[in-house]
């Protein structure tokens, strides 16, 4: 993914949707449907191995193309140590994700609507002292089971695979996963381990986005993603 000139939590799909960025973006989208063609992908985790990699802001702008394409989408914040999607879409994180798990809101009550038309968020919601046992327990999946009757398309941003098993938790719960690498920020051996802990649990790792390629002023934007085959 080509680097954005913005600051990282930028929607520029949003604000900028003809800039190159956004198109790459797009692309992103179109490659995760073509890597599935004979079932469809309506569960699809972001991940990366470490923090800083661009994860968090490629699932919210991937969140809004789906949502461009016309599609109901949910962005679902399942970082519950450290959430930031409720910052990215500048709504209340009082209650969310973690509050519908604990029994203390209906899930319908803690989604959130952004401005953007199509594009629901469901927020961390507050910082729960046992965020892996919420993730895996069977409430979520009960959970996941009734979201998937409104939404078309459900993204979760989460935890970075090395740090926590959470992400680990969330991947079997999903279609397919995504994988992020920050270019030149993180080393190839613990990229290697972050898609090892990713196959151990069965995961279904899509493909690998490269993000934060520095290019030239006249070279045309792209997007460095590769499939798993």
């Amino acid at each position: 993914m080509p680097r954005s000139t913005n600051n990282s939590h930028n929607l520029v799909t949003a604000t900028n949707p003809k800039a190159p960025i956004s198109e790459a973006y797009r692309t992103l989208r179109t490659n995760v449907q073509f890597s599935a063609i004979d079932e469809q992908i309506k569960v699809l985790m972001v991940a990366s191995a470490h923090s800083g990699e661009g994860k968090t802001t490629t699932v919210s702008n991937l969140a809004v193309t789906y949502a461009q394409e016309g599609k109901k989408v949910l962005l679902i914040d399942t970082d519950l140590r450290k959430p930031s999607i409720h910052q990215v879409f500048r709504v209340s994180n009082h209650a969310g994700l973690s509050s519908a798990l604990a029994g203390q809101y209906l899930v319908q009550e803690v989604l959130q609507k952004t401005s953007l038309y199509n594009l629901d968020v469901l927020p961390s919601g507050p910082i729960p002292p046992n965020p892996s046992e919420m993730l895996g327990s069977k409430k979520m999946v009960t959970l996941l089971e009734e979201l998937k009757k409104t939404y078309e398309m459900i993204l979760f941003d989460t935890p970075p695979v090395l740090a926590v098993t959470d992400a680990m938790i969330v991947s079997s719960l999903c279609d397919g996963v995504i994988m992020v690498v920050g270019s030149r920020k993180v080393k190839k051996e613990l990229v290697k381990k972050a898609k090892s802990r990713l196959e151990h649990v069965n995961s279904r790792l899509l493909g690998v986005v490269f993000n934060n390629l520095q290019l030239d002023k006249n070279q045309s934007s792209y997007i460095s993603y590769y499939g798993e085959k």
